[in-house]
């Protein structure tokens, strides 16, 4: 993995962030389809950033196959401060790719507003592109 292609993953991930964070400020009251929307943009958002932290585990030398071994070695690495927490985003990024229940649906778009949302953002804070 060059440096060029992680700045690349790294722009789209932020640009992904930013549409979530919109998503979020949205009013849930005008229907499902916000929390639809906002569920998708989620998933979007884990996509690229465990993509973002494999190539910068790569760069640096560590391979890592899956999402849940690049979140371990990530955590290792200080990639990541709340492992943890991200293996429970993982985890409800899978539940959201898989199985469509309203209840659980509503449940994850709470989780993803109160604290998935923010090791997402501080994920990208710490991403330090400059440095490579």
């Amino acid at each position: 993995m060059n440096r060029e292609r992680i700045k690349e993953i790294y722009l789209d991930y932020k640009k992904a962030l930013e549409r979530l964070k919109a998503a979020l400020n949205e009013d849930t009251a005008k229907g499902s389809i916000i929390v639809d929307g906002t569920i998708q943009r989620f998933e979007f958002c884990f996509e690229l950033a465990w993509k973002l932290a494999k190539a910068l585990l790569s760069f640096g030398g560590i391979e890592a196959g899956t999402p849940r071994m690049v979140v371990k070695e990530a955590h290792q690495a200080n990639l990541i401060k709340d492992g943890q927490g991200w293996i429970d985003m993982l985890e409800d990024r899978n539940k959201t790719s898989h199985i469509y229940d309203e209840k659980q649906a509503l449940r994850i778009y709470k989780k993803i507003k109160g604290s998935h949302f923010k090791l997402l953002s501080n994920f990208c804070k710490a991403v330090d592109t400059d440095a490579l």
